[in-house]
């Protein structure tokens, strides 16, 4: 949710709307065990989950525009006239089904996705999914299925005209192979007798609508649809960008894009997957314990220093480790010896006035050539370069170089040597350093709003 607020804070900057939508998938078999473990209903336990998730986007001063829970009115009415539309028009048809499915991932694979394996703890073999690892059940049943396999051409080519679809590059190359190698009809709902937890199939009580179909009709739901304010635009849609984890690719690139295609709609113009963070190397899991609180990380380290260690160091590509040192570290190094050490340097002291220094250079008392700090020279170009190649982190590493750069000139420069010859010369020079240095603060302040 970090990275999203800081997408959307900077379109802001650039004094663009922008609106961010988040909220909490509520519904589908993982919701249903956990509360029955929890011995609450499903309902209330999600109203529980919910608010929680409210507090920390509060809590981690997150400015989303929309909260949905998937539990909403009117989302139950989005989905089921998103159902009757894709009936309509052929794209659902019922039949019996029999596969691999996963109750962690909510999903059935394919047996070229299937393997076997061990588990070390145990020494139990079982059968899991090669993208996941998470086991998978032979599981029989009648349910409704849509036509993804009608969709695979038309994907292929939405992909050819907007290569950029999926970021980073090497993720749209995976979706690209996993469609090309061929797609399977997709089973759309699930009996009741198995999944009461859900929205039901529209004209048919006995079966509940898959959670994947449900949950991503959630982003047009936001947006007004089904009413006219969603076909006219002004909603918002398409949306810009989702952004999403790495593991749910497969629903956000393939199966999304085929919904809204078999109903010709437009698609959303981007999709950000990033990478993981782990904990000790290993992906964090409630299930063994290998997780961090993130109220308790926010009360310790403070709420702007835990959003700037996040977009420093978390990954797009690649998983990035948490660990509380390295948050001790990124605040020593870039906050407090980088820019709370330049902040100091340049207005913490009585033998200059930033104001008379900004004063003297409107004044003409020196002449104002090229900032000598290198790394200034177009930053606001290069930081909105890389926002628009969705990497908020390269962005920041590209503000706090200027940062450091700036640090070294002032160090260099070493004004409060020069002042001491107490010439006007001197004092002119002073001021010089002092304008270029505040200068660099200045368009570092801006650029890290976000």
């Amino acid at each position: 949710m970090v990275l999203t607020d800081i997408l959307k804070r900077f379109q802001e900057l650039k004094g663009r709307k922008a609106i961010l939508c988040t909220g909490t998938d509520e519904h589908g078999m993982k919701i249903q065990q956990a509360a029955s473990l929890s011995n609450e209903d499903p309902k209330e336990f999600c109203d529980r989950v919910s608010e929680t998730f409210k507090q920390l986007a509060a809590r981690a001063n997150l400015s989303y525009d929309h909260f949905i829970r998937t539990t909403d009115p009117t989302h139950k009415e989005a989905v089921q006239h998103f159902w009757q539309l894709l009936q309509e028009r052929g794209y659902i048809y019922e039949k019996k089904h029999q596969g691999w499915y996963s109750v962690s991932d909510e999903t059935f694979y394919p047996e070229s996705g299937i393997e076997k394996r061990l588990d070390p703890a145990t020494g139990r073999t079982f059968m899991a999914a090669q993208e996941t690892g998470k086991e998978v059940e032979w599981t029989a049943e009648k349910n409704y299925h849509f036509r993804l396999s009608a969709l695979k051409e038309p994907l292929l080519a939405f992909y050819k005209q907007n290569p950029h679809f999926v970021v980073p590059a090497s993720r749209m190359r995976d979706i690209e192979r996993w469609v090309s190698d061929g797609l399977e009809d997709l089973s759309v709902s699930r009996p009741i007798n198995r999944l009461t937890w859900g929205i039901r199939v529209p004209d048919d009580e006995s079966q509940t609508i898959y959670v994947w179909l449900d949950a991503l009709v959630n982003y047009i739901t936001t947006a007004g649809f089904p009413s006219g304010s969603f076909f006219d635009g002004v909603a918002g849609w398409p949306a810009d960008v989702h952004v999403i984890g790495k593991d749910i690719m497969r629903f956000h690139c393939i199966y999304w894009p085929a919904f809204l295609l078999a109903l010709d709609l437009p698609l959303p113009k981007q999709v950000l997957t990033h990478a993981h963070w782990t904990l000790g190397h290993a992906k964090m899991a409630k299930s063994t314990g290998n997780v961090v609180n993130p109220f308790f990380a926010m009360d310790r380290f403070g709420v702007d220093a835990m959003r700037f260690y996040l977009a420093h160091d978390g990954g797009i590509s690649d998983d990035a480790d948490y660990a509380n040192e390295h948050i001790v570290e990124r605040y020593k190094k870039c906050l407090s010896g980088g820019l709370g050490n330049l902040l100091l340097r340049v207005t913490g002291t009585k033998i200059w006035e930033v104001e008379e220094a900004v004063k003297a250079a409107a004044g003409g008392e020196f002449e104002v050539l090229e900032n000598p700090i290198e790394a200034l020279h177009g930053v606001g170009e290069r930081v909105d370069a890389c926002f628009g190649e969705l990497n908020p982190r390269a962005g920041l590493h590209e503000i706090m170089q200027v940062i450091y750069d700036t640090n070294k000139y002032v160090q260099s420069a070493a004004p409060w040597t020069v002042a001491k010859a107490g010439t006007p010369a001197s004092a002119a020079e002073v001021h010089r350093i002092i304008f270029h240095a505040s200068e660099a603060l200045r368009i570092s302040a801006i650029l890290l709003q976000p």
